[in-house]
């Protein structure tokens, strides 16, 4: 007779419950080991992976510009400029490791995202201060590489026309067909729903910032072995009326403005809890994280050093605002044109990576607010050949479209590279790398007024904030100064 025709005896039936809790208790331990304590899948970061990640988010097109703002501040302060903008970053990364959980660094609640480490330690209010500066600085950002890769893309054309015609060939390009280009690719890819699904993406662009930065270092080296005349000045661009030369007014403000340029190339502060939500644990996240941003800004400040003061050995005062765009280098012309070309892949997926938050930002909190809207909720599937079926969200599509024609149009009105860099810069270094990360940490540590931490702490956060003044100052004279002589639509490069 077949097993199991009859029903299970009495003994049957508690070994076969007895083996069911059994076979229950592994698979829910097998569950358990496969989740963090926020029932999340595992995180699988180590200190390498976190590294390379923050080396990541740091290195960008700010690196180009670094080489015009040691001209602007010289030799001997340049590079100390640069120390001391790498030591605050520092110190205050390590403040902001401690807010990825709250109350309690180690055993807390975890914090996803930067603003809900503001949330969780400031509160409702701080957190719309938060939200409006980080928010309004990554759309700055999606301008700045808009105007940054339609330069790119111009060069490229400039590069083949000097090499056709000779280096006084008349190769004026208009950007604004490139700026154009760039939107039409971000308007494609701005409709991929989620950052996670743009994991590719990242890591082509970290490829390529490394590579342009790398070719720029390598041309300025080749350039000093080539020609060298000698070290530039230990004060940078000379005050006086000869050729070279700025008046006292202008030299200050291209002081100012180029301290805005650095600060551009170490703004990261607003990816660190993101970054640090990949780590697994034990040790404690914080601890690998302090780690792991050591490490990132040792690595990141010794190339910034190579690049900043290689180029300006190559150029001198007359180093451009962008080393690979400005014509110091004509030859090679296909390594000039290949390295443009890295600038522009790398910035179609920083593009993403900096819109993407925002994106999640306006969408979630529309969501909320209108909970039943067909517009904002409901997905229609579309079919595409060769492709597969994409999803579209009528909301997300004319959201995001919108979006992507603002930054285009905004960067065809202001297209000066250097003037929006150091603006950007200066918005949001004392925001987001030194006041949040510092009132964080006083709260949680629960630091009394006027005792000698919170006056150290609190003189910091105020030299930084007159730092950033005055960087957003110079960057704005920067920009009045090339509108003066600029018709909107029709630049030139």
């Amino acid at each position: 007779m077949a097993v199991g025709m009859f029903p299970p005896s009495h003994d049957e039936r508690i070994s076969y419950a007895e083996n069911g809790h059994k076979l229950g208790s592994l698979e829910l331990q097998q569950q358990q080991k496969n989740v963090d304590d926020d029932g999340r899948p595992c995180r699988t970061g180590t200190v390498w992976t976190a590294s390379a990640h923050v080396v990541t988010a740091v290195i960008g097109s700010g690196v180009l510009s670094l080489a015009w703002s040691m001209a602007q501040i010289g030799w001997i302060a340049g590079p100390v400029v640069l120390l001391i903008f790498a030591a605050i970053t520092f110190f205050t990364s390590l403040l902001l490791t401690d807010c990825y959980r709250s109350p309690d660094p180690v055993t807390g609640k975890r914090n996803y995202r930067y603003k809900d480490a503001v949330k969780a330690n400031l509160g409702e209010i701080q957190l719309w201060c938060c939200a409006l500066v980080q928010y309004s600085n990554l759309m700055g950002t999606a301008i700045g590489y808009t105007i940054t890769a339609s330069i790119s893309m111009v060069a490229i054309n400039r590069s083949d026309c000097f090499h056709a015609k000779g280096h006084n060939g008349a190769c004026n390009t208009s950007n604004n067909l490139y700026m154009a280009l760039f939107g039409v690719v971000q308007l494609m890819l701005s409709q991929i729903p989620n950052f996670h699904k743009l994991w590719w993406l990242s890591i082509v662009a970290a490829v390529m910032s490394f590579s342009y930065s790398g070719i720029g270092l390598g041309l300025g080296i080749s350039k000093i072995i080539g020609a060298w005349s000698g070290p530039p000045s230990s004060t940078g661009v000379p005050i006086g009326l000869t050729l070279g030369s700025v008046t006292p007014a202008k030299k200050v403000w291209r002081v100012f403005q180029a301290l805005g340029n650095i600060a551009f190339a170490y703004s990261f502060s607003t990816v660190l809890i993101e970054i640090q939500d990949t780590i697994k644990s034990p040790p404690a996240e914080n601890k690998t994280m302090k780690k792991a941003t050591l490490i990132g800004i040792i690595t990141t400040t010794t190339f910034y050093l190579s690049v900043g003061c290689f180029g300006y050995g190559a150029f001198g005062n007359g180093a451009r605002g962008n080393l690979l765009t400005g014509f110091g280098f004509y030859d090679p012309y296909w390594l000039v044109d290949f390295a443009n070309a890295c600038i522009v892949v790398h910035l179609v997926g920083a593009y993403q990576v900096f819109s993407q938050p925002l994106f999640e930002f306006v969408e979630s909190t529309a969501a909320n607010k209108w909970p039943k809207s067909g517009c904002i909720h409901t997905e229609h599937a579309i079919r595409i050949p060769f492709v597969g079926t994409w999803r579209v969200n009528v909301f997300r599509l004319l959201w995001r479209t919108m979006y992507v024609i603002f930054t285009t149009i905004a960067a065809m009105l202001l297209p000066f590279f250097n003037d929006i860099v150091g603006l950007i810069g200066a918005a949001g270094f004392w925001p987001l790398t030194v006041y949040f990360p510092i009132e964080m940490f006083i709260k949680q540590k629960r630091i009394e007024s006027w005792s000698w931490s919170w006056v150290a702490l609190k003189t910091i956060s105020a030299a930084c904030l007159m730092i950033s003044i005055a960087a957003g100052i110079g960057s704005i004279e920067g920009i009045l100064h090339s509108l003066e002589k600029y018709t909107p639509f029709k630049t030139t490069y």
